[in-house]
């Protein structure tokens, strides 16, 4: 029997609505990929993971995207460091590869970050993930922020749902690493904004990156880790599809992936390229037959 995994990278607000939307576009095209075998989230696509295991329907994860922000919103009312997070960024994107000595570097920096408070970056996610692990196997990441240790969550971890998603989201220097069990947690997309190499084993792979795609930032980084990650598994004999944003979805991220207000835009071009993506994934539309 034919075993799937789906791979829901990092990506900001806008990675959320992009995902989201490639996803339903794909469901429109015949391709429904959300009863893979296994869903592994990092960062934006933790929170699209959730979604989806949780049974939320796609329609209604696709129209939150259109629905008018709440003034109240975290992104909305946060006090960011601009200079520390571009020093964050600029030294993450320098590295070549992501060793727990390098996610260890970025995690001191985040640590020494000024955010907002943890209490409350946790409680912003009540609106979108419903409590309680659901019965399927999902695998959230983090980094450790100390250690630099990658961190895999799952219903078995003995932590709660919701925490596991924060502290996958928690981008250094812009959200406070999650305490859990004692130690404080950074975003799962410092060691890779994909961790596709979670999907060994399994037969077909969609890797759903929304970034990797531009040529700036920590973009080259995350595509050659992503596409590093997906040769691996294609030798081990996957059939395996990594899908970036294309030209029309780049143009509707724009340059900052936490403007919600393009939200709208950003989950209506990812349907339209799931609708184009679906004739490239036959593995997934064998598997749904």
């Amino acid at each position: 029997m034919t075993k799937t995994a789906l791979v829901l990278g990092g990506g900001g607000m806008l990675g959320v609505s992009w995902s989201t939307g490639v996803i339903a576009g794909l469901s429109d095209a015949g391709v429904d990929v959300t009863d893979a075998d296994r869903i592994i989230g990092t960062s934006a696509g933790s929170i699209v993971s959730a979604q989806i295991a949780q049974g939320r329907p796609l329609d209604e994860m696709v129209e939150w995207h259109h629905a008018p922000r709440d003034p109240d919103a975290i992104e909305l009312n946060m006090e960011i460091d601009v200079p520390n997070l571009m020093a964050i960024f600029a030294k993450w994107s320098a590295f070549t590869e992501m060793t727990p000595e390098n996610c260890a570097e970025i995690g001191a920096m985040a640590l020494a970050s000024k955010t907002v408070d943890e209490d409350r970056w946790a409680g912003s996610f009540e609106d979108q993930i419903d409590a309680g692990w659901p019965e399927r196997d999902v695998i959230l990441t983090a980094v450790d922020a100390e250690s630099g240790a990658f961190q895999k969550w799952t219903r078995d971890s003995g932590v709660s749902f919701r925490r596991a998603i924060v502290s996958s989201c928690s981008v250094p220097g812009l959200f406070p690493p999650v305490t859990i069990n004692g130690r404080r947690y950074q975003d799962g997309g410092v060691r890779s904004a994909t961790n596709a190499d979670l999907a060994a084993g399994f037969d077909t792979v969609l890797i759903v990156a929304p970034i990797g795609a531009r040529s700036d930032g920590i973009d080259p980084l995350s595509n050659r880790l992503a596409t590093a990650e997906a040769k691996a598994l294609r030798a081990a004999g996957a059939s395996v599809e990594l899908a970036f944003p294309d030209d029309g979805s780049q143009e509707a991220m724009g340059g900052n992936r936490m403007d919600s207000s393009r939200r709208g835009l950003c989950v209506d071009a990812g349907r339209e390229q799931g609708r184009s993506l679906a004739g490239q994934i036959a593995a997934w539309a064998q598997t749904a037959a």
